[in-house]
């Protein structure tokens, strides 16, 4: 019965000449590819303008450019491509032994070079030291020290105090112990601050700039507006399939005397199932909908204010006010996101815990974060607060946090401490 549906089902389509909707591969598609607002790119055949844009080049390919366009001699040329074959995409030679030993760490490179192309020692150091002169400046180097020379170097830098920071203080460098380096260069602390200035401007990571991964266009599903002093929601539906039945289908069914059992019974299983699609599709964008009135409705403070006014939310306030079960709030949620006054947010971002304030309103600890970072970015770099004075700044704004909690949420934003935050200039 199977073959007989489906060699009717062969005879409709080819007796068919105007273009129908093959709903059996579409639901299969379904299956594979959730609808979503996330990537628009993977989701479409038909991709957004930013994603038809070339791709960019690598690190790899840039340097291996360069050196066919170089003199090098067939045996560096061959080295050459073992050396930026093993350039990370920080820009750093990564071959050998790590060992804390500078010097032996140096030669364990080049031994391991050695050993796995066949050629000389002379030739290894060779095209090691030509692939360094390449672009981005610093490439190809094995250690930190040695890129920042390199860059040094390549400025053309005569300064020596800046040489010497670079070969045995960027341990007080990075500690920010500018005084620890004063003393032992024997130098003005405004003479460490002018090498300062140049080394804060070399790259430790020479090889970022290339091979960046491929942007990824987030496309709101929907899109919180204010009309006069309402919020509004729109839902963003141009990425949805415009579905609806076939009416050559509907009439093949009417007529009875036409087809087999058989192949009427297969197309009215088939319209049954698009029938339940078209409805799952509408009935989620409905859901979505009722979701987002009711983020509105909780976070109205957040839309007029920003982040530093987002309210503490779970999905049980929304399943209950909405009349849904959390389950349901968290799958509709999931990878769908907002455009809003304030940028664009992925809708579970409007739900997280937080803490009663002095005046009895509530905070989310999103926005306790953000004004913590707020204050960090506002402070006098020269005098760097202290974790206990942000933690007495918040007490007076109303929020009592411990000073561990404080420490804890500067860490998690990769805040440096304010040893860390100084600034000399």
């Amino acid at each position: 019965e199977e073959d007989v549906a489906g060699e009717a089902a062969e005879t409709v389509s080819v007796k068919k000449e105007e273009k129908e909707i093959d709903w059996e591969a579409y639901l299969e598609s379904c299956y594979e590819r959730p609808l979503g607002g996330t990537n628009f790119a993977e989701e479409s055949e038909e991709s957004s303008l930013e994603a038809t844009l070339t791709r960019t080049i690598t690190l790899t390919e840039h340097l291996m450019w360069q050196m066919h366009l170089s003199p090098f001699t067939l045996e560096e040329t061959l080295a050459g491509e073992f050396i930026i074959g093993n350039i990370d995409e920080d820009g750093y030679l990564r071959v050998g032994e790590n060992n804390r030993d500078e010097k032996l760490y140096l030669k364990s490179v080049t031994d391991e070079i050695v050993k796995a192309t066949g050629a000389v020692k002379e030739v290894v150091e060779s095209a090691l030291k030509k692939i360094q002169q390449f672009d981005p400046a610093g490439v190809g180097s094995r250690t930190l020290k040695e890129c920042l020379l390199i860059q040094a170097e390549f400025l053309e830098c005569n300064n020596h105090v800046i040489k010497e920071i670079i070969n045995n203080h960027l341990n007080n460098l990075e500690k920010k112990n500018y005084k620890a380096i004063a003393v032992a260069l024997k130098i003005p602390i405004d003479k460490v601050v002018e090498a300062l200035k140049v080394i804060m401007g070399l790259s430790p990571r020479p090889g970022s700039a290339y091979g960046q991964s491929e942007t990824n266009i987030i496309i709101p599903d929907i899109y919180i507006q204010k009309t006069g002093g309402d919020y509004v929601v729109l839902l963003n539906e141009n990425g949805l399939p415009r579905l609806k039945i076939s009416s050559y289908y509907k009439e093949l069914i009417r007529n009875n005397g036409r087809g087999a059992d058989a192949t009427k019974a297969y197309i009215q299983e088939r319209l049954r199932s698009a029938k339940w699609l078209i409805q799952s599709i509408h009935q989620r964008q409905r859901t979505i909908y009722k979701v987002a009135q009711s983020i509105i409705k909780f976070q109205r403070d957040f839309l007029d204010n920003g982040v530093c006014c987002l309210k503490p939310l779970i999905l049980r306030d929304v399943a209950a006010d909405i009349g849904m079960h959390e389950s349901t709030v968290s799958r509709v949620t999931t990878n769908k996101y907002a455009h809003t006054p304030h940028g664009i947010f992925e809708l579970k971002y409007f739900f997280s815990a937080g803490i009663e304030r002095d005046d009895g309103t509530g905070m989310a600890f999103t926005s306790i974060m953000e004004k913590l970072k707020n204050i960090c970015e506002m402070e006098d770099a020269s005098r760097p607060l202290s974790d206990q004075k942000i933690t007495d700044l918040l007490k007076k704004s109303g929020i009592n946090i411990a000073r561990r909690t404080v420490t804890k949420y500067r860490e998690a934003m990769d805040i440096l401490p304010a040893n860390g935050r100084k600034r000399l200039f």
